[in-house]
This record gives C-alpha cells, structure tokens and sequence, in this order.
C-alpha cells in the first residue's frame, strides 16, 4: 500500500507565499508510487541467442520450443523473434507460457542455461522488465555505482576462542520472555554473555555450526551473531512456524502452516509466484528465496484410523549441501540441485510406494565412487506379490547400489551412522496370523566391497529406540514386551548394548550382543557427540525420572565372556532429576545438561548439569523455564595424525589441566578469604566512626567522655567516704591452686 501524505499540511507552510496546490511533492509519489501488474505475467523476454538470418530462423525455433516445453507449455506461435534491418535477428525473443505459474518456472530454471558452447541464455519476466527497465526508469546517462567504504566485520566464530582462555562452551536459555546466552562454568554460576528481551516470540534455535542464533517472529525469522549479537540476516516469511538448515548453514528452508499470501502492494522478499505456498529455501548468505513450495496433499488414511503426523524436516539434504530432496509418499523423490533448485535430470525420482527416505549424513568414502556422489537411502512396502525392498543409491547418477528385499514387514526405520559407515534398518515383522511380532536389525556395512548386509540378532520384544555411537561401530536399543502407545502406567524396559567382535584387520568383525539391562523405564538414548560415554534417561514421565551414565571402554577389568569384544561396558553413576522433559550433550562431550521445561509442564522447571561420569555439578531452579540449548561447534580443523597425536600425549596435557583446575581453585578461596578481609575491615571502620560520632555528641552535650571511668570514679568516692563500717562489711576472696601432679612426655 502506498504511504499517505497526510502529514503535508498546509498549516506548515506561510499561507501569503505559498498554497497547497503549489506544492510539488512529485519526486515523494516517485518514490513511494507502487508498480502494478502490466498483464503480462505469463510473458518472458529470452535474452542471450545466436545471431540468425530468416531461413535460419525456424530452426533455432524448433530448438529453443523444446527446452522452453521442459518448464511449460508455449506454441510455436507464441515465440516472438524481431529482426533487425539488416536481415538478421536481434538475439532476443518474447514467448507467452499458458499460465503465470509456468513463466516464473522458466526464468528459474532456464536462466543462465547454456544454449550452446557461445551462448547462454538469460530469461526475464516481461513485468520485471517493465517496471526497472521502462521509460523514465533507467538513466540514459552512466553513473558509476556507490562503493562504500570497507567496514572490518565481527568474526562469527569469536567464542572458540574462550576469553578466559579455557575452552568453555556456550548455551542459550529461554526463561519467561527473557532470552540470555552464557558462558558454562561447571560448578559456578554461568557466566551471561547477553540478556535480552523478548528476543524471540515462539523458540530459539542454533545453526548446525553454532554460527547463528535463529528467533523466530510473526513477521519471519531473524539470524544474530558477532561478539555484539547484531542481527545478520532476516528473512520475511510471515507466520513461521519451523525452521531448519542445511548442514553446512548455506541454505535454510521455512515452513508455515499458513499459506503465504502476497498484499497488493507487494512483498519485501517474497512475489506473487509465491502465493498460497508453504515452504521456502533461502539462500543465507544473500537473503534471497531460492524457491517456494506448498504442502504436500495428505495420503489417504483408512477411516478410523490415525492421520499421519507432519513429517519435519520435510526437505532433507545432503552432507554436501548441493542437493536437497522431498518425498511424495507412495510415489518419488524429488532431488533439486542448489542453488539453482532445479530438478535433478528434470525429473522425479519415481519408486513405487516409497515410505520414507535418509541421505548418507556424510560424504561416503568407497573405492572407485567419486567424492561428489552422495547415498540416499529409502524403504518400499510390501506391495501385492512383490517384497518390500530397502535401497541405497547415489546421487547425482541415480544409481542403485545396493538393494535388499524383506518379507512379512510392519515397519522400516533407518538409521545412519555418523560417518556414514553403517545403515542399520530396523524391520519389525509380523507373523502369518499378524498377532505377534518380531524385530531384526540388518547392517549395511557401506564402506566395504559390495555393501554386505549383516542381520543382528532376531528381538522378540518392540524395539522403541536406537541410537549409534557418534563416530563409533557400537550401538544401544531399548526394548518393551508391553504395546507401545500411551498407557497410564509407563511400560517396563529393558536396555541392550551391542558392539562388534574383534578383527585383526580394518574392518570391523560382527555385531555381537554385550550385555542388557532388564526392569527399566528407560525410553531415550544419549550419547556423547565423541563416543564411548551415553546416558539412558526416562523423560517426560511422570513415575521415573532415572538418569544412567555408562562408559563403553573402561579402564577396569574386563569379564572373561567379553573379552572377544571392542567394548567393556561400566556403570559409572546414576542421578535423578524430578520432571525431565529433555537431555543434551554440551559439544566437547564434557557436560550434560537436564531440563524440565515449562512447555511440558510447571512442575519444578529448571536445568541441572552433570559432568560425563553423571556427578552433578549445578541444580538450578527457574520459573517459567522453557528452553536450553548447548551451542554448536564445528568440526576440527586438526587433521586424524594429529588428532592422534593429542590423544597419545593426552597424559601429559591432563596434567596442565589439572594444575590450571587448581590454580582456579586455590584463587577461587583466596578470593573468599580476602572477601571476608575486606567485609571485617569495613566493620572495624564503621565502628571507629559511630565512636567518633558518640564522642562528639557527648562534649557537646556537656558528658564525660568516658561515662564507664566517670561511673567507676563515683563509685570509689562513695565507698570511701562510708566509714570503717563499710571496710568491714568489705568481702575478699582468694584463689589458692595446688598441683596434685605433674609429668612429662617427649614426642618424637
């Protein structure tokens, strides 16, 4: 909507030199006059073409129709090409598309594909170049552009470089509408880097590299960071509900539940292409949207049955970033290529009944596969005669792998190592008469010859949760022999290690059982982002709130049955926090941080932290707690030798640390005693004063300066003036001592 010029007044001007009709506010309606459609959104201008004569003329069009029909649907006739004077032509062309929709698909996919090995072609929207490039608009003259001056910006990863020289990490609170980041300080209060209010309306949430802090409002979503938290990008997607990003922070994709509706007056960021949308990709580091999408249409639920939730995030990406993929269930995978977000091969992945899908959470590492092919993995049910199937296959060749066919299956989860070493695939199968039903975990093995797939053992009960170890082979699930569902008394669990068996060469040996823990309430698995230490925690119930740190290499003596084993697993120590909705690993793999959120319910918000071995470091009750998050770190820079190196001499660099530890320490009580120092000398002044105050007082009032030796003196006088009748009245008393025994004793 155009601004009003109501605050021009004619009551702010001389009324005898000049009127309101004389006032010229011209260059103001310039600036501030909104552009309106002209009616040609289904028109685009293709810049970029060969030079051809009139008999060559058709054939290009013949060529161009067909990469212009890949996007929509445009005639023959519907291609314009001028010709200049000289018998050739001008190397542009106008060409209408049967819909708005499919104009806008052209100029982002077409634009800046090369037409040959000397051309490419640029494409516009006809609007577009009626409202910057029309009359009036674009000064005939040249002005050689604005550079600003060179402004050094804040370094985005300033807090690695912990001030106090000490490694510590970072992490956000959001308690009430206050929203604070602080330093970790282990047993000590943390110490806050910066408080706001009201900083965000919804959630808070860390980029994956701990770059940005994202807020989420009405209006959109907001990144800060910088040691002065400045804003460092928006971007203007109203009524967002949830955001997500890629892995290496240069893409993020917002979703709201409602669909965006553009104003007549236009939209900052977003165009009327992307109107009634859901989703949208950004690109961060511009601030631009890439591409815009809707919901998807729900699939058909049988009646009586449960709709599906949202599935979040619903684009998934690669480890990569350059690809970015979103399932139609029951039919494809579209894989868009970044940052152009076109259509890998311009086509959908098509796989028939396709459930879900995971890319390959890193680059994987095979013989003779290139570095640029990532791993896509997904799952297809049972489908009339045929089996349901589990595929990998790599993208951008779509080439499949490895594939495995299964048999009598209920449900499918897949789950990724971080290194993308292992794919385990959870299948939970029925029996015949579908009354009972069994779990078994296939292993593809990624990185060796062929992909083998290893079966773990068959689990009678349902398996509820898996989790891998972070750069590891070993792995915990937790089972129940009760239906899974909400029941009014939690289910009894039972917790289960598994590892491999030793292997004299580079690869791991088979999945073995290690031990499990029956007559638990365990539900969640956590483990440390570096391996070997993982909690087992009962959350959000109500009856059991047990928290259980276990260590996968300990140090201490290993059972004789375990002895074939890459592990040796210990309980270290078990805790208890009342009301726990959420854990969190800090990054190091130091700390663990427990909350109760407010969300969840109001009973005894606050967060506790525990160090790795679960002794609790510091209980902090706050009300109205809502959300705690660790801040993310990126991956190290130091190479696997050296990491080697530091783990070798770890010895000798513990010791540094405990001394420091000390140091801290023994500063930490002469700042105490000190305290104390200074609060005595400061009660020894006030004294002083109030007697030099009293002092004062008493000359001026005419008193004794000492009223206890004035009373004393008195007193004297009065006894001895009385007579030799008060000396006989006189009472004196002496203590007499006798030593009844005495000895000495030397001590060495």
């Amino acid at each position: 909507m155009a601004p009003s010029f109501d605050h021009l007044r004619e009551a702010d001007l001389d009324d005898d030199e000049l009127n309101e009709d004389e006032i010229d506010i011209s260059d103001l309606r310039e600036k501030f006059e909104v552009q309106l459609e002209m009616g040609y959104d289904t028109f685009v201008v293709i810049d970029g073409l060969p030079k051809v004569t009139e008999e060559q003329k058709p054939k290009l069009i013949k060529f161009l129709m067909k990469k212009l029909n890949t996007v929509g649907r445009a005639r023959e006739d519907s291609l314009h090409m001028p010709m200049g004077e000289d018998g050739y032509s001008l190397q542009f062309a106008f060409v209408e598309f049967s819909s708005a929709a499919e104009a806008a698909a052209a100029t982002r996919q077409l634009d800046m594909v090369p037409l040959d090995k000397k051309h490419t072609l640029r494409v516009n929207k006809m609007n577009d170049i009626e409202r910057y490039g029309g009359e009036g608009r674009v000064d005939e003259n040249y002005q050689p552009p604005h550079i600003d001056e060179f402004a050094e910006k804040e370094h985005h990863r300033w807090w690695l470089k912990d001030p106090a020289g000490r490694g510590r990490d970072q992490f956000v609170m959001y308690r009430g509408d206050n929203v604070g980041v602080y330093w970790n300080n282990e047993r000590d209060q943390p110490e806050n880097v910066v408080d706001r209010q009201h900083w965000t309306e919804t959630f808070l949430q860390w980029s994956p590299l701990g770059t940005y802090l994202t807020s989420i409002h009405a209006q959109g979503v907001q990144l800060w960071g910088g040691q002065s938290w400045s804003r460092q990008a928006r971007f203007a997607h109203p009524y967002v509900n949830l955001v997500a990003f890629s892995p290496h922070e240069n893409y993020l994709v917002t979703w709201s539940n409602r669909p965006i509706s553009i104003p007549d007056g236009g939209h900052p960021a977003l165009s009327i292409d992307d109107d009634g949308k859901n989703y949208v990709i950004w690109d961060i580091a511009t601030g631009t949207p890439l591409r815009s999408f809707a919901n998807l249409d729900p699939p058909k639920v049988e009646e009586g049955k449960p709709q599906p939730k949202l599935q979040w995030p619903a684009f998934k990406w690669s480890a990569d970033d350059k690809y970015v993929a979103r399932l139609t269930q029951g039919s494809s995978i579209s894989v868009y290529e970044l940052p152009k977000m076109n259509l890998v091969d311009k086509t959908s992945i098509k796989i028939e009944g396709v459930m879900d899908f995971d890319w390959a959470p890193a680059t994987p590492q095979r013989d003779g596969v290139k570095t640029y092919e990532q791993l896509i993995c997904f799952w297809t049910p049972e489908l009339g005669s045929n089996p349901a199937k589990v595929g990998l296959m790599s993208i951008p060749s779509k080439e499949i792998v490895r594939s495995l066919n299964l048999f009598s299956v209920s449900d499918v989860k897949l789950h990724w190592q971080s290194e993308a070493a292992y794919l385990c695939v959870k299948v939970d199968r029925h029996s015949k008469s579908k009354k009972s039903q069994a779990t078994t975990l296939e292993i593809f093995r990624v990185k060796e010859k062929g992909v083998p797939v290893e079966v773990v053992d068959t689990i009678k009960d349902t398996v509820i949760n898996f989790a891998w170890e972070p750069k590891g082979d070993r792995f915990a699930i937790i089972t129940t022999t009760e239906p899974v569902g909400a029941t009014a008394v939690p289910p009894k669990t039972a917790v289960a290690f598994f590892c491999p068996e030793k292997n004299k060469g580079a690869v791991a040996g088979n999945f073995k059982h290690l031990r499990t823990l029956d007559k638990k309430n365990s539900n969640a698995i956590y483990w440390s982002p570096r391996g070997r230490f993982v909690v087992i925690a009962t959350i959000a119930n109500q009856q059991s709130s047990d928290l259980d740190f276990f260590d996968l290499d300990f140090e201490g003596e290993k059972p004789e049955s375990d002895k074939d084993l890459t592990a040796n697993l210990q309980l270290m120590n078990t805790a208890d926090h009342y009301g726990v909705t959420d854990v969190e690993w800090d990054p190091s793999g130091r700390f663990v941080a427990t909350w109760a959120s407010a969300w969840k319910h109001s009973m005894e918000n606050g967060y506790h932290i525990y160090d790795f071995r679960g002794e609790a470091l510091r209980e902090e009750p706050v009300e109205k707690f809502k959300q705690f998050q660790w801040r993310p770190r990126p991956p190290t820079l130091l190479s696997k030798d050296e990491q080697k190196q530091i783990r070798k001499n770890l010895r000798e660099y513990s010791r540094v640390f405990e001394q420091e530890d000390a140091d801290r320490g023994a500063t930490a009580d002469l700042a105490v005693v000190e305290a104390r120092r200074t609060i005595l000398q400061e009660w020894y002044a006030w004294r002083a004063e109030v007697d030099q105050d009293l002092a004062e007082d008493r000359a001026a009032l005419g008193l004794p300066s000492d009223p206890h030796a004035a009373l004393l003196e008195a007193k004297t006088k009065e006894m001895q003036g009385s007579g030799a009748d008060a000396q006989a009245d006189r009472v004196i008393e002496e203590i007499v001592e006798d030593v009844l025994e005495e000895s000495e004793e030397v001590v060495a």
